[in-house]
């Protein structure tokens, strides 16, 4: 077969138009390529930034970590005051019954015509069926006065002590002719707590300045048990 010069011709312009879509091709490829280099490239932001979100996120776990802590321990803080503010208080108060009640019972009493010579400070007895505290006990050889002693009087002290009033002789029976009375005595006592007392038949002490005085009237008359 004899090759002229138009076949020669022929062929190589198969082979350029050949080379240009090589060379196309390559083009695509290169473009996908770089394509692909582009989304590698933001994949890699992305998880920087899905990182950087992380570290936020992590920093905030650690910052809200301490701040628990820190109101844990201020919560620790408050506790170990408001212990020192209690035992305080209750200091205070056994310095209300040891300074201020205590030596002005029988004297207050005596002052209301009731001749009482004899004191007893946290009286206890233990029965089978229960038992019975008493703060102070004041008493003669006709008559008894079981006085109960808080910080803050409350009603439901008022009504802890008439039940106590009404087992008293009861739990010591020793007493069981003597006319038994009540009186209840507080740092602080409102008036409105101060005349449910009153209506119950109990004598009401007060703090009043340094000393200790009973809020009842003279014409006050309390309930016998």
């Amino acid at each position: 077969m004899i090759t002229t010069a138009d076949d020669v011709w022929k062929i190589l312009a198969e082979l350029a138009e050949s080379q240009k879509e090589t060379e196309r091709r390559f083009r695509e490829t290169d473009h996908r390529f770089q394509e692909t280099d582009h989304r590698f490239r933001e994949t890699a932001h992305r998880f920087q930034e899905t990182d950087h979100r992380f570290q936020e996120t992590d920093h905030r776990f650690q910052e809200t970590d301490h701040r628990f802590q820190e109101t844990e321990r201020m919560i620790k803080e408050q506790n170990r005051q408001l212990n020192e503010q209690l035992g305080k208080l209750g200091n205070r108060l056994g310095e209300f019954v040891e300074w201020q009640v205590r030596p002005a019972v029988v004297r207050l009493f005596q002052e209301r015509g009731i001749d009482v010579h004899e004191f007893h400070s946290s009286v206890a007895v233990k029965r089978a069926d229960g038992r019975l505290e008493i703060d102070l006990l004041v008493v003669n050889t006709t008559e008894a006065i079981l006085i109960e002693v808080k910080s803050k009087l409350t009603q439901r002290d008022v009504d802890d002590h008439v039940q106590r009033l009404g087992k008293f002789k009861q739990f010591m029976p020793r007493y069981q002719d003597v006319n038994a009375l009540g009186a209840v005595a507080g740092m602080v006592v409102t008036d409105e707590v101060a005349n449910y007392a009153h209506r119950q038949g109990l004598f009401v002490l007060a703090q009043s300045g340094d000393s200790v005085v009973i809020l009842n009237d003279h014409a006050f008359q309390p309930k016998s048990w």
